[in-house]
């Protein structure tokens, strides 16, 4: 019944996509099939070929470090609220955790580091590549081929950055993939606060390993519902083999690259903290309303949950879970990430199951909401203002692609858990 569910997964999950597309009959079903197969054999090669899954290993032991290295700034600046040692006993483990002070300090952390491996050549080189197999398997250009496959590294803007010059050339088809895996995939920089979020939820699991492998696997899921919803045979390549270089030099990359997360760090703390608030009004006007849904009083959380179910459903969650998963995935849409992995670190012990905490680990990866919609336009309009209404045009189809790639990938993990 698994398989068949998972069957019935692959169906849905592209069928979902059709109605948005421009042209049914310019579909490259082969593509789309092809895409599909190779989310299945790169799913497996990342997570059953030995020498993949001992460099993971020893990639989760770099993250501790610099987990550590973090604490050791944020200590010195927030004394004990940024990981020193407490004049407090703990009543319980990870109590003591405060958001502002112990998670996004990462955030900045990694955006330097990511920026210093960005100047030495060590993350072009693996972007490159990945990048070489996605113009070869979908048909698309190099500059759509780098800043795909950038976002596994860098920030939804960020990575446009790289193709800067070309924007002003690129068709409403390749917008649509630049935005919709920009939003199907997690930063770096994002994924090691993650990852600190969750430690305790997911004791034993290296998270590392399953955020890098959600994000990569949601680039591939990303261009066949951009090729789905605006399919088109346009091009544009590089002019040269030369791609845009990022920074100056080495000191360059640390001050610009800190800074960079200084202003992620700040703008995913307003947004979680506005966000949160207008979820507490929006739930106190609707408890107003004397009705309730399977014996539960109406809520955001509640709605989300009962319009996402069937699509926790279709990633391969058991129906007796779907609607707790679906909720997060609803939470994650109208909220942020941020807001559903900490509702995903607060679920009671039992109440999804390891399989279905995983699949939806997977589902919810990525920037895919609505306020990822507004930087994303304003941020890549800054750059190519000419685009802004090409942008805004296709901003919401990127929304539904990026959050069904993101299901698609959780739905690619079920066949090997």
């Amino acid at each position: 019944m698994e398989y068949l569910q998972i069957l019935i997964g692959f169906i849905g999950l592209i069928a979902l996509a059709i109605p948005f597309s421009n042209n049914l009959k310019l579909i490259n079903y082969k593509h789309v099939a092809g895409g599909i197969v190779f989310q299945v054999i790169l799913a497996a090669v990342l997570l059953k070929v030995p020498l993949i899954t001992s460099f993971f290993e020893y990639l989760s032991n770099g993250v501790e470090v610099l987990k550590v290295a973090t604490a050791e700034g944020s200590s010195f600046i927030f004394g004990y609220l940024g990981g020193g040692e407490s004049p407090y006993v703990e009543s319980q483990k990870g109590s003591a955790i405060i958001f502002a002070f112990n998670i996004l300090p990462f955030i900045i952390v990694m955006s330097c580091f990511t920026a210093v491996l960005w100047y030495w050549r060590v993350l072009p080189i693996l972007v490159k590549g990945f990048s070489a197999v996605c113009q070869k398997l979908f048909n698309i250009g190099g500059p759509i081929g780098l800043g795909s496959a950038a976002n596994v590294f860098v920030g939804q803007v960020e990575a446009p950055l790289l193709i800067r010059p070309y924007l002003k050339d690129l068709s409403k088809k390749e917008l649509l993939i630049l935005m919709t895996t920009g939003m199907a995939t997690v930063a770096g920089s994002v994924m090691i606060a993650l990852v600190s979020m969750l430690d305790m939820k997911f004791d034993g699991i290296n998270l590392i390993q399953h955020f890098l492998i959600a994000s990569i696997l949601s680039v591939p899921a990303a261009i066949v519902y951009a090729n789905i919803m605006i399919p088109s045979n346009h091009v544009t390549d590089f002019e040269s083999s030369n791609t845009p270089r990022v920074y100056e030099s080495t000191m360059d990359a640390i001050t610009r690259g800190t800074s960079d997360g200084l202003n992620i760090a700040l703008g995913v703390g307003s947004i979680v903290l506005a966000f949160i608030a207008l979820v507490y009004v929006a739930d106190s006007i609707i408890g107003l309303i004397p009705l309730t849904l399977g014996g539960e009083p109406l809520s955001i959380q509640l709605i989300l949950g009962y319009m996402f179910a069937p699509i926790a459903w279709l990633m391969g969650v058991p129906w007796s879970e779907a609607l707790v998963s679906g909720k997060l995935l609803g939470i994650k849409t109208a909220l942020n990430e941020f807001v559903a992995y900490g509702e995903l670190a607060s679920l009671s012990e039992g109440v999804l199951s390891d399989r279905s905490r995983l699949i939806t680990l997977y589902g919810l990866c990525g920037f895919a909401n609505f306020s990822s919609i507004g930087i994303l336009v304003s941020g890549i309009s800054a750059m190519a203002p000419e685009k802004k209404p090409e942008l805004i045009e296709v901003s919401f189809k990127a929304l539904i692609g990026a959050t069904l790639a993101s299901c698609m990938t959780g739905l690619v993990l079920s066949l090997y858990i």
